[in-house]
């Protein structure tokens, strides 16, 4: 166990200060979502696109008064897994949204070690054979993997580090790109068809990703100094920095890049943004921004995922094999965790990940409002009209981008409707045969059985 042990985090009660904390949230939020975001959400609604992160910042603001509300309540209460055991104990939902919320931070990574790799790839001259992307994304998780084995402490510090740079760094992208631009004002005037209502919800959908970050303030709750006051705190501040950066960067890319540029680069929209505006130390300062952020936050997420497939495994709500594998249930998840992100980053393009990411978490997200509104209210002392206000305005977010992605790419759709159907058979059968070697008093014997 004792190469297991080094890998927590040694926190003690009230060791972080609130600037420490926006921090922490601010470089979690501020990852590659920026990167590769930015185009996608211009191709949907044009130029709107920076009134898109203002719209997902407000509907993750409502959000994230559930999960603040939840985490004072009790606030060690490691996580989402941990939430929606609260509200709906060992039944479905709370199985099927939480491996959701796996899903998601599956397909996160993978979205990470794309993004890595078309920017990567900008330093020589883009990737023609379209071969380049997906293998340097895929070595990028393998790399994260081994460091993640050899149990290295040295995580943490770099992890930080890494985000001091990368938030440093795309503040002076914002800055000077803006300062550079001719003008900064912005062809409003075509919309063209990308101006309809839903384009816009689909892209402010989007958006939420580039958010979803701030999940992990409430998850350090315990550690925050005087947390009742400070989590909150800590929360809306970090959404406030990163709405200013974000728009920042968005109005940098929109007055160097036209509308046509931006789409056609839309995977490696920052690096072409920086061209026009400084040449070509300016593409090398941005891509090695892009390469810091992403691979640090790969670093930190496949472990932090395991942890919570872990965790799942133990609250004995997945069902769990070890295919022959030696050593603790925490190897095991790292290594399916691996596998997955493997798959999607080879064989999936950067806007079809980002696709199912968002239905995956936004599915999720509402489960985590109505388990407020519906089991937790009194607990929590939470108002009814913020969660349900919350519950609203992700099934706009979510219906908006469903509707544009069955008109431009239904696969994908296609693909997250069944892979949700899938989850929610498994855990069913996995359930009611749990509860019934539980019934049968067979607790200790039972057998771990394969997928």
């Amino acid at each position: 166990m004792g190469s297991e042990q080094d890998r927590t985090t040694h926190y003690q009660e009230g060791s972080l200060t609130l600037p420490g904390t926006v921090m922490l949230g601010t470089g979690v939020m501020i990852g590659a979502g920026i990167f590769a975001l930015t185009g996608q959400m211009a191709q949907m609604t044009g130029v709107l696109f920076p009134l898109a992160f203002l719209a997902a910042a407000v509907i993750v603001a409502f959000s994230a008064y559930s999960y603040i509300k939840i985490s004072n309540a009790w606030p060690s209460a490691g996580g989402i897994g941990m939430y929606l055991h609260k509200a709906y104990g060992n039944r479905l939902p709370t199985a099927f949204n939480a491996l959701l919320m796996y899903f998601s931070m599956v397909i996160a990574q993978s979205f990470l070690a794309r993004t890595f790799g078309s920017y990567t790839m900008q330093l020589f001259g883009g990737d023609e054979s379209g071969r380049m992307v997906p293998i340097l994304g895929v070595s990028l998780i393998l790399g994260a993997f081994l460091i993640n084995l050899l149990g290295n402490r040295m995580i943490q510090g770099v992890a930080s580090f890494i985000g001091i740079l990368k938030i440093g760094g795309i503040l002076v992208f914002g800055l000077v790109g803006v300062w550079i631009a001719d003008s900064i004002s912005v062809d409003f005037s075509t919309p063209g068809e990308a101006g309809t209502a839903g384009n816009f919800l689909g892209a402010t959908a989007l958006g939420i990703l580039a958010f979803k970050g701030f999940t992990t303030i409430t998850n350090s709750g315990s550690e925050v100094k005087d947390p009742h006051r400070n989590v909150g705190r800590a929360i809306v501040i970090s959404i406030a920095a990163c709405v200013v950066i974000y728009t920042l960067v968005g109005f940098a890319v929109a007055s160097n890049l036209s509308l046509a540029e931006i789409i056609e680069t839309r995977d490696y929209s920052l690096a072409a943004a920086a061209r026009p505006a400084l040449g070509d130390y300016g593409v090398w300062f941005t891509v090695a921004i892009a390469m810091m952020a992403t691979a640090g936050g790969i670093l930190a997420s496949i472990f932090a995922v395991s942890r919570m497939l872990a965790m799942l495994t133990e609250m004995k709500l997945v069902p769990h094999s070890h295919f022959g594998m030696p050593g603790t249930i925490q190897k095991h998840t790292l290594v399916y965790t691996v596998v997955l992100g493997l798959i999607l980053t080879a064989f999936f393009d950067l806007s079809r990940i980002a696709a199912l990411g968002i239905v995956f978490y936004l599915v999720m997200d509402i489960a985590i409002h109505w388990g407020v509104l519906r089991y937790l209210r009194a607990d929590v002392k939470a108002s009814v009209w913020v969660p349900a206000t919350a519950i609203i305005l992700d099934m706009l977010a979510l219906g908006g981008f469903v509707w544009v992605k069955l008109n431009t790419d239904p696969f994908v759709i296609g693909v997250a409707v069944a892979t949700m159907a899938v989850i929610a058979i498994v855990e069913q059968l996995f359930l009611t045969r749990t509860a019934r070697t539980r019934e049968s008093g067979h607790e200790g014997t039972q057998v771990h059985h394969h997928h």
